[in-house]
């Protein structure tokens, strides 16, 4: 099935509506509610990088290192693996919480089809996360068989969740930066001087790079003009001191340097320098 081919009949699954309001009513209670910096660590504008794509490669790796130890163990008849399967199931279980935390955190500033899609994503970890919890228990009760089965179960649903999680993030597009970044190196001409009022923010064209620029206290600044985080178009977005703030998800960077204030965006938006040469100001990719 072609990529959004997944996403269209994923969208249109009316039965994941319920599961959709209660995670949107999970997320208001709980890292909603935490304010800025729960959200921005969450998020991971502290690291540069999404903080869930790191997180994830914990309970998958366990649970994929569980996996492969209780089948050699099935095959061979030893136990000498179990022990090593055993924490495998329970550092997993250490970190699907996380990666749900900061999953949660970053779906809640998602849009259809893709909030549609990580619903599901969602229910296919949960229900992997309640497999490995019962194969946890049993695994502490001597019940070893029951234990392997239910991460053997476990793991079928991980399989499922890796690939929405894949789905999100090459095909949605989920967690990439979104910032045009291959303008020209050289100085371009983009309007003149007087075009651009005190406080107005501007969107500008340099050769297919969409650009903002603003005066501020008589200061010319220019940004990516597509928001890092989703694309949006900060030209409609607003001012708030000396920094912009998207209109779509609240992401809001500074004027100066483009560096994130808040997100849900974790990666800085472009940074250009800019100059006034016979009455048209001229921009190029800041150089650090």
């Amino acid at each position: 099935m072609r990529p959004s081919l997944v996403s269209d009949f994923i969208d249109r699954q009316p039965w994941l509506e319920p599961a959709e309001k209660a995670l949107s009513a999970l997320a208001a209670a709980t890292v909603n509610r935490g304010g800025r910096p729960v959200r921005n660590f969450l998020h991971g504008n502290w690291l540069g990088h999404p903080v869930h794509a790191a997180i994830t490669d914990v309970p998958v790796g366990a649970w994929s290192t569980a996996a492969v130890l209780d089948a050699v163990e099935l095959a061979s008849g030893t136990q000498v693996y179990a022990p090593g399967a055993d924490a495998a199931v329970g550092i997993g279980l250490v970190g699907a919480l996380g990666a749900a935390t900061s999953g949660l955190c970053d779906w809640s500033k998602t849009d259809r089809p893709a909030r549609r899609v990580g619903v599901l994503h969602a229910l296919f970890n949960a229900s992997a996360a309640l497999c490995y919890a019962a194969s946890w228990l049993q695994r502490r009760s001597g019940n070893r068989q029951a234990g392997i089965a239910s991460g053997m179960t476990g793991f079928l649903f991980v399989l499922a969740g890796t690939y929405l999680g894949g789905h999100l993030s090459y095909d949605e597009r989920i967690g990439v930066d979104h910032a045009q970044r291959d303008a020209p190196d050289e100085w371009s001409p983009v309007i003149a001087e007087g075009d651009l009022p005190e406080a107005e923010l501007r969107r500008v064209q340099v050769r297919g790079i969409s650009v903002l620029l603003v005066r501020r206290n008589g200061r010319i600044f220019a940004l990516g003009e597509k928001c890092a985080h989703l694309g949006g178009p900060l030209a409609e977005g607003k001012l708030e001191g000396d920094s912009v703030v998207c209109p779509w998800h609240g992401s809001q960077f500074a004027l100066e340097n483009g560096r994130v204030i808040d997100g849900p965006a974790v990666y800085a938006q472009p940074c250009y320098e800019t100059r006034v040469r016979d009455g048209r100001i001229e921009i190029r990719p800041r150089r650090n």
